[in-house]
C-alpha cells in the first residue's frame, strides 16, 4: 500500500500559488492510516518516548495516534490564546506568512524524551519553533517526525541538529 495514493493535491489553497497536500483521504481510510502510523513508529527504532508533541492542527491527528501507540503523553502546541493554562511561546515564519505557537509551561519535564510530530515539513519554521518550545522546558528531542517533507523548500536545514524522518518526500 502506497500512502502517497492517499494524499490529495489542492491547487491555490490556502492562497493562490500554494499547492496544498491534503491528508483527509489518508485519515478517512483505516488501513492506509494504520499503515502510515506503522511507518512513523518504525522510524523510531524502539527508542523510548515520554511525550509526543503535535503541532496545530494537522499534527494532532497522527500525534495523538503516535502517543497512544508509544504509551506516551500527548502535548498539543497551539496558536496564541488557544491554551487555557500558563504558556510559553515561539514565533516562526511560514511559506505564506508568520505566526507564533504556544505550549503549556507544565507540558514537558526536564529530561523528557520527546517526539515532535507534524503533517508537513515545508520551510521548517513551525518545526523550529516547536523545537525551541520543547528545549525551553528542558525536553530532549529524539526525532522530528512528519507525514511528508517538501524538500524543495529546504525546511530540514532549520532543524538539522535533530534527527528528522518523513514518511513521504516531494
Amino acid at each position: 500500500m502506497k500512502i502517497e495514493n492517499y494524499i490529495r493535491d489542492i491547487q491555490g489553497f490556502p492562497k493562490e500559488g500554494i499547492l496544498f497536500k491534503d491528508i483527509t483521504p489518508l485519515l478517512i481510510d483505516p488501513e492506509a492510516r494504520a499503515n502510515c502510523l506503522k511507518i512513523l513508529v518504525e522510524s523510531l527504532n524502539n527508542q523510548k518516548i515520554d511525550k509526543v508533541v503535535g503541532a496545530e492542527s494537522r499534527g494532532f491527528f497522527f500525534g495523538m495516534l503516535l502517543a497512544q501507540e508509544l504509551n506516551a503523553g500527548f502535548v498539543p502546541v497551539r496558536k496564541p490564546k488557544k491554551l487555557p493554562f500558563d504558556t510559553i511561546s515561539a514565533s516562526y515564519e511560514l511559506e505564506y506568512g508568520s505566526d507564533s505557537l504556544e505550549m503549556h509551561t507544565d507540558a514537558i519535564k526536564k529530561g523528557d524524551r520527546v517526539l515532535i510530530h507534524d503533517d508537513v515539513l515545508a520551510t521548517g519554521g513551525t518545526a523550529k519553533a516547536v523545537c525551541e518550545l520543547v528545549e525551553k522546558l528542558g525536553g530532549e528531542i529524539v526525532q522530528c517526525n512528519f507525514l511528508m517533507e517538501l524538500t524543495f523548500l529546504n525546511g530540514r536545514e532549520k532543524i538539522k541538529e535533530y534527527p528528522v524522518f518523513a514518511a513521504l518526500t516531494y
